[in-house]
């Protein structure tokens, strides 16, 4: 990956920069904020860490998604991030000194997270997105990005808000989100974008579970607003949604197919199998992706409680071979077995669809927390 040199105004010369090495060993100190009946944000700090630490610990939350850069390896890194969880996305509040944060390919291998993330920070950002698409964007600016991607960002000392949204929950914004991927969204409705990102992480230590619930509705319509005029015409306002939904829309519509296999898929998408693969590889691949949507549909009939087909019917109408794997599938996939979500639904309860449960899980990195959404 080519960086542009600091005498065309972009990134400084990548020997300046010094990739950390980690220690496993050493992490940043991780707490939850317990306060009644509102949400609770992990918490994630180096202050309390000696100077020596700070900086492997520091790369050790963020391992799997960025390698970061520093300027001086040997200088303390007090740094500190505060998640928060929401229904289907994630918004985080970073302060951390000078860095640069570098999405590999074999990054995006190792952990497939495909979300598009929206990044306001109070110092400019200078990066490439996607591989060779240089921006530069001014503080307070809002900028897309996609984790899905190579990607390079480097900024000063500063504090930034990220908006993690995971692509199967708002996969109806592609076109727009995609066409405005490495552009500063500098235009009014830009900056009122970034100036909502802001509200919204000073109203979530008060807002309870219940109403949190809500929020994705009320973002997708805030993006779709601000985001919608500055897409490239041609993406704006499509009727058409990006190749990767146009490929989960038609196996959706086969989940209870026994012939739905690659060789269908891309007869129907009139694509080559080099060409699917690419497509879904961030997914894990072909036949994890379908297996997926096979058990998030097994999922929302076991959550109807009208529904009174047995879980075996279930799974068979859903092509799975027996119901034992279909069990140890679900289990993976969910945290929870079949039995639990048709009991719980019977009780009139609900278990969330995120993979495994948020609130028991263990979250050793950044990449734990988005793997959850």
């Amino acid at each position: 990956m080519c960086l542009p040199s600091r005498k065309r105004g972009w990134l400084a010369p990548q020997s300046r920069w010094t990739a950390v090495s980690c220690d496993v060993s050493v992490t940043p100190r991780c707490s939850t904020s317990t306060s009644g009946g509102t949400l609770e944000p992990i918490e994630i700090s180096t202050y309390g860490l000696p100077e020596a630490q700070q900086l492997d610990a520091w790369r050790g939350w963020f391992e799997t998604v960025f390698d970061l850069h520093v300027l001086d390896p040997n200088a303390g890194f007090s740094a500190k991030s505060v998640h928060w969880a929401l229904d289907g996305m994630s918004l985080s509040r970073v302060t951390a000194p000078a860095l640069r944060a570098v999405r590999t390919k074999a990054l995006t291998r190792q952990n497939p997270v495909d979300h598009w993330v929206i990044t306001v920070g109070r110092q400019r950002t200078l990066g490439i997105a996607g591989g060779d698409n240089s921006f530069e964007v001014p503080a307070g600016v809002p900028f897309v990005a996609s984790l899905g991607q190579e990607l390079v960002s480097e900024r000063a000392q500063d504090e930034r808000l990220q908006l993690y949204l995971p692509r199967d929950n708002f996969g109806d914004l592609a076109p727009v989100l995609d066409a405005v991927q490495g552009r500063a969204l500098s235009t009014p409705l830009g900056r009122l974008l970034g100036d909502y990102l802001v509200l919204l992480e000073k109203s979530l230590p008060e807002l309870a579970p219940a109403d949190a619930a809500k929020l994705a509705d009320a973002v997708k319509a805030m993006l779709l607003a601000c985001l919608t005029p500055l897409a490239d015409p041609g993406a704006a306002g499509q009727i058409h949604v990006s190749r990767r939904e146009r490929a989960k829309q038609v196996i959706v519509s086969h989940l209870r197919s026994p012939s739905l296999d690659p060789s269908s898929l891309c007869r129907e998408l009139g694509m080559s199998r080099s060409q699917l693969y690419r497509l879904l590889q961030n997914d894990g691949g072909i036949a994890q992706y379908i297996q997926r949507l096979r058990l998030l549909q097994a999922h929302t009939e076991l959550s109807d409680a009208s529904n009174d087909s047995s879980i075996r019917a279930i799974a068979e109408a859903l092509c799975f071979p027996d119901g034992s794997s279909f069990a140890r599938a679900f289990k993976l996939e969910f945290g929870v077995s079949p039995s639990d979500v048709r009991a719980a639904s019977s009780a009139g309860q609900v278990f969330s669809v995120r993979s495994r449960s948020y609130d028991d899980a263990e979250f050793g990195t950044l990449g734990d927390c988005l793997r959850h959404l």
